[in-house]
């Protein structure tokens, strides 16, 4: 099977690559580099041995997606390419509508002109807001975003239900991640933000490496164990493979009109003390951080029941936080050596 990766040389992208190649598919990578870098496609190659087929296109500009699935013949869609920032989206909030959405409507318009059946849609935690209890459920009910980031998905989440819905032979998922850290093993992918990073591993990691001067924990005040914030981080490694899982589950549903909604986590929460602890102890590397005040748009504490996603998708988390970090830190000393 064909299938075209959108944000492909992006993060969680690259990583997708790889694990859909190990599953047997053939990826085709579109990325338009605003928040990526085209060196990630050497660092896919060295680890597949393979080089494939890279567009830089727009994924909002119809005519050039047109034309991408008129030469490539797709057989299924995974779409990463978006906006993510979830501090930027609130200075910003028409930029991320105008780009989340748009260029989704484009896909599944393109998808639906060209009888493309599968679709696996990159959705976050953020669409459950600040939940009343956790874990949450795929059932736990969805509240307003607290950013307009977690609002794009939560608008894209009901345009790909009603879409499947309406128009018979589309069959789609919608992942809802929680906090994707780490890099490949190899040290050949990772994360690699443009500027200043607005996630929280990479800062980590920029500052142990003396890139930043400090790191700054945004708030202290919360009702959680330490006062910081509780996340679900996952490995990334894990979360792409998820998504080969959920196309192998496409793959095999007999229902014309199949749309449904996976947790993808571990099931565990962490806060970002823990984070940043369990990072000085298995990297031996000590950390200048310094807490500042709550950032608008964050959610205190979440974190996923993964069971659905175990039992139906075969899925589970295999690779610890400690994993992570130290893969997040020999990426770093990687990227930082060059």
């Amino acid at each position: 099977m064909k299938i075209l990766v959108t944000g492909g040389a992006g993060f969680i992208g690259s990583h997708t690559v790889v694990e859909l190649d190990r599953a047997g598919f053939e990826p085709v990578i579109v990325d338009n580099l605003y928040n990526s870098n085209k060196g990630v496609l050497e660092g896919i190659k060295k680890i597949t041995g393979k080089d494939f087929p890279f567009y830089e296109i727009d994924c909002n500009n119809a005519d050039q997606v047109r034309d991408l699935f008129a030469k490539e013949q797709f057989d299924g869609v995974i779409h990463f390419a978006a906006y993510k920032a979830v501090g930027e989206s609130v200075e910003k909030p028409l930029n991320y509508y105008e780009n989340n959405i748009i260029s989704l409507l484009v896909l599944l318009r393109t998808m639906q002109e060209f009888n493309v059946p599968n679709f696996v849609f990159s959705s976050s935690c953020t669409v459950y807001g600040q939940p009343d209890a956790i874990p949450v459920t795929e059932n736990t009910p969805r509240k307003p975003a607290t950013s307009p980031y977690g609002n794009t998905k939560a608008i894209g989440e009901d345009i790909i239900r009603d879409h499947t819905h309406s128009k018979p032979g589309i069959k789609a998922i919608s992942l809802r991640y929680f906090n994707p850290i780490g890099a490949h093993e190899s040290s050949l992918i990772g994360e690699l933000p443009n500027g200043v990073p607005s996630n929280l591993v990479p800062f980590i990691t920029q500052t142990a490496a003396g890139l930043r001067k400090s790191l700054t924990v945004f708030g202290s005040d919360y009702d959680t164990p330490d006062g910081t914030c509780i996340r679900d981080f996952i490995h990334v490694v894990d979360l792409a493979k998820a998504h080969v899982k959920a196309l192998e589950l496409l793959q095999s549903e007999t229902e014309a009109n199949y749309y449904d909604v996976f947790n993808v986590g571990t099931g565990e929460g962490y806060t970002v003390l823990q984070l940043i602890n369990t990072f000085e102890e298995v990297n031996g590397v000590k950390l200048n951080y310094t807490i500042g005040p709550r950032r608008e748009g964050d959610v205190e504490k979440i974190y996923a029941q993964s069971d659905k996603v175990n039992n139906i998708m075969k899925w589970t988390a295999e690779k610890s936080i400690a994993d992570a970090l130290r893969d997040a830190w020999n990426w770093q000393l990687k990227i930082t050596a060059q």
